[in-house]
């Protein structure tokens, strides 16, 4: 997910300064793949927020230590206040100046984003290996797909699936419920190929 999200941080600002001025079409679009974004990262730190850092609190971390991702948390929430409320202004108004005002709102969001996200991975990943039960873990990532709407399961496999490698695809793919896996061979990838090759037509 931390690819994901790094992926979709860097590419939505540079979709949303190419998207051509009044574009209903493509404003529509890209608003409703950053609205996606949004929900997907916040669901994200919930998650994180309830199953993980109170359990490393208990077992591992220094309260400095908690207290500061807690922070990091909360300074991308603010970042992402920003990030929607530019959205829509610009949804509304579809004007070149309001798409900047985006682009650069998402641009501090990513900066906020790609440091908690590399702190989290050298300082809490190696934690969660060792002090939270596969068990554990498995719930942490049962809990993030519940939070899923059903109809965007398929899209979001996909994302995921982008940036993993053949050996991690294998694996995901066979966590995957088998009705849902033929799902997506027979169609879900076609259907995440063509949202992605849509959205992101601005840029190639």
């Amino acid at each position: 997910m931390h690819r994901v999200f790094r992926r979709e941080a860097a590419l939505l600002p540079k979709i949303v300064r190419a998207v051509a001025e009044r574009d209903g079409a493509a404003i529509a679009r890209t608003a409703d793949a950053i609205d996606e974004y949004v929900d997907v990262l916040r669901n994200h730190h919930a998650v994180e927020d309830q199953l993980i850092w109170p359990r490393l609190r208990e077992r591992a971390w220094t309260e400095a230590l908690s207290q500061h991702m807690e922070k990091q948390h909360a300074a991308i929430d603010g970042s992402l206040e920003a990030v929607g409320f530019a959205l829509a202004v610009w949804r509304m108004s579809g004007a070149r100046s309001d798409a900047e005002a985006l682009a650069a709102a998402f641009d501090e969001h990513r900066v906020c984003l790609v440091e908690h996200l590399d702190e989290e991975e050298a300082l809490a990943l190696p934690q969660i290996a060792e002090y939270l039960t596969a068990e554990e873990w498995a719930e942490v990532g049962a809990r993030g797909l519940e939070r899923v709407p059903r109809d965007k399961l398929l899209l979001a496999l996909g994302a995921i699936l982008e940036e993993a490698t053949p050996e991690e695809a294998a694996y995901l793919l066979s966590k995957v419920p088998l009705t849902r896996c033929v799902m997506w061979w027979i169609f879900g990838r076609y259907q995440y190929a063509t949202r992605v090759r849509a959205l992101r037509s601005p840029i190639f």
